[in-house]
């Protein structure tokens, strides 16, 4: 198969739920990490193997027998909005297939916390059963970003040719998700948000701060005369990073 002919895959969606279903039985039986729905541990090793599933189960092969280029892939504990990213060099189009080097990335955070919020939770248009549904339909949507980037040197997932492309091959009906974001886990767990004031503990000292940033730790800047932080009214703070739960609402 040439590499145009995969924009060209077409499936039905009997076919896409029956690939997806042994393309996850697979994955849970060879991964090291994961052995049922759960996330709670995840390697690059595990992305690697889920590249070669789907190569293998949606692509014939055709990666394994004809790229060449180079594809890696990484984990992130630090995307809040997104929860994957493909990468590419800025002169990918007059690059040499052989030079081309392409990266996929992965927002843990999103599916080590999936459980925490008791609602639905939509990627791509279709409601997820469990984390790692929810991580096979991110790396589905990845996956239609490399192969615009690999057949056209560009990908924009807002327009037709890419809904078209994540439709035929895996029957996405959509291009966002509504999976769990840290800011809305800690909204709903701990009753706070950014711009808040909050008070915590430090070196036995409460102190009083507004919550600028929340990711893994909360960021809280605090008053302070000697802080290397100055906003537009020349006051000075402290930024302090603060587990979520010792933080509490004023």
């Amino acid at each position: 198969m040439k590499k145009e002919n995969l924009v060209y895959i077409k499936l039905e969606n009997n076919q896409i739920i029956r690939n997806r279903k042994r393309l996850r039985e697979n994955f849970i039986d060879e991964s090291h990490n994961i052995n049922n729905e759960e996330i709670k541990s995840i390697s690059e090793k595990d992305l690697i193997l889920l590249f070669k599933l789907y190569d293998k189960y949606f692509f014939n092969e055709y990666f394994k027998q004809n790229f060449r280029g180079k594809i890696s892939f990484s984990l992130s504990n630090k995307m809040t909005r997104s929860a994957g990213k493909t990468i590419v060099p800025r002169n990918l189009s007059s690059l040499e297939e052989t030079s081309e080097r392409y990266e996929i990335r992965i927002g843990v955070n999103f599916f080590f916390h999936y459980y925490e919020l008791k609602r639905k939770k939509i990627v791509n248009g279709i409601e997820t059963k469990d984390a790692l549904h929810s991580l096979l339909m991110v790396f589905e949507h990845e996956l239609i970003h490399f192969i615009e980037f690999y057949v056209y040197k560009e990908s924009n997932c807002k327009k037709n040719r890419f809904k078209d492309l994540a439709y035929n091959i895996f029957g996405h009906v959509d291009v966002y998700h509504s999976l769990p974001t840290i800011r809305e886990i800690a909204y709903e767990k701990f009753g706070f948000k950014c711009g808040d004031r909050v008070c915590f503990v430090h070196n036995k000292k409460e102190l009083i701060g507004i919550v600028n940033s929340i990711n893994k730790r909360a960021a809280v800047m605090v008053l302070d005369k000697n802080g290397r932080y100055i906003d537009t009214e020349k006051n000075r703070y402290t930024k302090y990073y603060v587990s979520l739960n010792l933080l509490k609402k004023i």
